[in-house]
């Protein structure tokens, strides 16, 4: 038996819409194809970034995208991607498939995009190749009003007014592509460049600084000692890898271990989170620092015949499953966790769209955010959740994972997954001191394999959920395999 008590009237954190925020970066076909085709591309566009991928964005409220990298931040310097497209400097994409960057996406067209989609920025600055002056003057170029260089240079680039773009992240993966530093160097690089990275007008910058690699609570314990009161965040970066780093699994075809293994290793993020938060409630009892995981998500090897630095891989149930526990525990641990960005938008990793041409379609992982955009800028419910388990031996997991949000017009939203692969799971929901008057759901479910191709784009989409009912002190139903549920209830 499966047993869920949420205590509506018991509100903790906020969870930050931005814990549903995106990564983009100049990688395989992620940019080009994926997000910009150009002004004169007969794919429909607006300004050169294609109409169809915004309104998808749109639709699940994408709050906040980070670009330009991930590795290829800290050889990108800005400069190339600003002014007439036809004088940009080309070069090669060293990081990622060799290939020739032509930097007619920069500046300007990311910011134009964030404003189609209508999210916040966030800008990853360049510390492994990079200066502290290149640094400064990119947010002087984003971010002043008055008269200075760079907000002239702006004004002759076509763009009068600043963006005031907020989030800043000073370097990214320090510790490896980034530099290869030990985390007290980093730490004094951090404060040397965030010293120069002003505020303009009246906007403040969110200062983030380039944290750990998954378990190395070393680097966080270090960083935050020598530099966490000149930060506002500090990044967390783990992916969930079902094989070897050389020899990851296919993201298609796999057999039901791999798949538990799969959830079993996404399900080590709440160990991770806790553990950071852990060192960083010693050196920040105030929750000053947030913990912002931007990058996060499924990495397998490339699908067949692609390029291999493109890291172009299918998305499936099984990737919809470890989206939505990866959500609950981002929402469930929203005191400290407050900005979180999946790799990567389109066609990369753990993508939520995918491209073909001027062919489109939404991926599983997509379906996820639909269902759990109602939980952004709502407060957490107290909720407890007393589950059976699924997979056998080393990969015994709990079968449910839930988290619970009262929303501003105090209807409640609890989102559910059933990572069982085979095995239907009942559950019986109390909720505490409030009654449901009301409820509805969506659920999005299917054999863990079954993903959305070009020939079959929606042969896995959320569907209206009926086999539910309301209790005397709740609501009870039965949950399919594989499956994530989006409940919504009004209370009286």
């Amino acid at each position: 038996m499966n047993r869920l008590f949420i205590a509506p009237l018991c509100t903790k954190s906020t969870i930050s819409r931005n814990i549903y925020g995106q990564f983009s970066e100049h990688l395989g076909h992620c940019i080009y194809g994926g997000i910009y085709v150009g002004k004169d591309s007969k794919i429909p566009n607006v300004d050169g970034i294609r109409s169809d991928v915004a309104d998808a964005l749109k639709n699940i409220r994408v709050p906040v995208l980070r670009w330009p990298g991930g590795c290829f931040a800290d050889t990108y310097h800005w400069r190339d991607g600003v002014g007439p497209k036809e004088k940009r400097k080309k070069i090669v994409n060293t990081n990622w498939g060799g290939v020739v960057e032509d930097n007619s996406f920069g500046t300007h067209e990311f910011l134009d995009f964030c404003g189609q989609i209508g999210c916040e920025p966030y800008i990853c600055g360049n510390v492994g190749s990079g200066t502290v002056r290149e640094m400064s003057e990119w947010v002087e170029y984003l971010n002043s009003g008055g008269v200075s260089p760079m907000a002239d240079l702006r004004r002759a680039n076509g763009r009068e007014a600043p963006w005031n773009v907020k989030y800043f992240g000073v370097g990214n993966e320090c510790w490896g592509g980034g530099g290869c530093m030990r985390p007290e160097y980093y730490a004094d690089v951090y404060r040397r460049y965030q010293t120069y990275l002003h505020d303009y007008g009246d906007g403040r910058l969110f200062k983030i600084a380039s944290g750990p690699n998954a378990d190395d609570y070393r680097w966080t314990d270090t960083v935050m000692e020598i530099a966490g009161r000149y930060m506002d965040g500090i990044a967390l970066h783990y992916y969930t890898v079902p094989g070897a780093w050389q020899k990851k699994g296919s993201a298609t075809e796999f057999t039901e271990e791999e798949y538990y293994t799969t959830i079993r290793k996404a399900l080590r993020m709440e160990e991770l989170v806790e553990k950071h938060s852990q060192v960083m409630d010693r050196r920040d009892p105030e929750h000053r620092v947030g913990l912002v995981v931007d990058e996060w998500g499924t990495w397998y090897d490339v699908e067949p015949g692609t390029n291999p630095g493109f890291l172009y891989q299918q998305n499936t149930m099984r990737d919809a499953i470890v989206a939505a526990v990866t959500l609950n525990i981002f929402n469930r641990h929203s005191d400290r966790v407050v900005m979180a960005n999946i790799a990567q938008m389109v066609n990369v990793l753990q993508a939520v769209i995918l491209t073909d041409g001027e062919k489109l379609l939404l991926t599983p992982t997509y379906h996820v955010f639909d269902l759990y955009k109602r939980h952004q800028d709502a407060k957490l419910a107290e909720s407890r959740l007393s589950t059976e388990e699924a997979g056998e031996g080393e990969n015994r997991i709990p079968a449910l994972s839930e988290s619970a949000s009262v929303g501003k017009d105090g209807s409640l939203t609890v989102t559910v997954a059933n990572v069982s692969a085979r095995e239907d799971r009942q559950l019986d929901c109390t909720l505490l001191d409030v009654r449901p008057k009301t409820v509805k759901a969506r659920i999005l479910t299917g054999k863990p394999a079954d993903k959305n191709d070009f020939g079959r784009p929606d042969a896995v989409r959320p569907k209206p959920f009926r086999e539910i009912s309301i209790a005397p002190e709740g609501f009870r139903l039965t949950m399919p395999a594989c499956s994530v549920l989006e409940i919504v209830a009004a209370l009286k």
